[in-house]
């Protein structure tokens, strides 16, 4: 089996004069799996190429792919992800994979910009306070997920509340109102998350409605596991449609 000229063209796009030593030690693999993650399953999504990359960022830290995520994240710097947006990748992630498992990501990547000159610490991206990041924080909830988490508020037991805080003020006080990407990109990208680690369905369906709810519509999250599927497996993928058709079944409005 050979690579086809559209794979190779794809993967060139992201890797130029890239010498992959898997060709010479695996060649039939590397033909299966560029066909089908450069060619087949770039034929049934409509993402931009920076949207490619983004998404596929986020998913690799979900799984823990650190190798990979540094070659991947080289490529999105080529085609123009900037370093801001790579950092706020790598922070969204912290509210939902945790520090623990995002720790080795947030110093490969200061390693890659670094290694591409990039002078470090970013420009802040931060818009709330220690004052205002619950009141910033609750209101960015209410646009993306309506009145969920005040109810919450209101209906945990006394000694549970200050989860209900803690998603107002941290995750999204702290994390979701930076600067560096939309709320749309946000959401598509906690979606990701979500669907790459697996076992997290009942919040990949509330994440889901979030994006509905902002407006990223159902078809962008099919182009958005169409995209993983090659890096995140079947099991995960199908899960996550099925997820997708539970909450907006085929034939509904969105």
């Amino acid at each position: 089996m050979s690579i086809s000229k559209t794979a190779q063209a794809n993967h060139n796009q992201l890797f130029p004069n890239h010498q992959s030593t898997l060709k010479e030690t695996d060649p039939e693999f590397i033909a299966i799996f560029d066909n089908f993650a450069f060619d087949e399953v770039l034929q049934y999504t409509q993402l931009t190429i920076k949207q490619r990359m983004k998404v596929t960022l986020a998913a690799l830290i979900a799984m823990q792919c650190v190798n990979e995520y540094k070659i991947m994240l080289h490529a999105a710097l080529h085609i123009g992800v900037t370093p801001i947006e790579a950092k706020e990748i790598v922070y969204q992630a912290v509210p939902y994979v945790g520090l623990g498992k995002v720790f080795d990501f947030s110093q490969v990547t200061n390693d890659v910009l670094i290694e591409k000159g990039v002078p470090l610490p970013l420009e802040g991206q931060s818009t709330t306070t220690r004052e205002n990041r619950y009141e910033k924080g609750a209101e960015a909830i209410r646009r993306v997920a309506g009145d969920k988490v005040d109810k919450m508020h209101e209906t945990m037991p006394e000694n549970q509340k200050h989860f209900a805080v803690f998603l107002a003020d941290n995750c999204f006080g702290d994390y979701f109102t930076r600067g560096g990407l939309d709320e749309n990109e946000r959401e598509l990208l906690i979606f990701t998350m979500l669907a790459s680690m697996g076992g997290a369905d009942q919040q990949l369906k509330g994440h889901i409605a979030n994006n509905i709810q902002i407006g990223n519509d159902k078809q962008l999250m099919i182009d958005t596991i169409t995209v993983l599927l090659p890096y995140i497996g079947y099991p995960r993928t199908l899960t996550a449609l099925n997820c997708l058709n539970e909450i907006i079944p085929e034939g509904e409005n969105e």
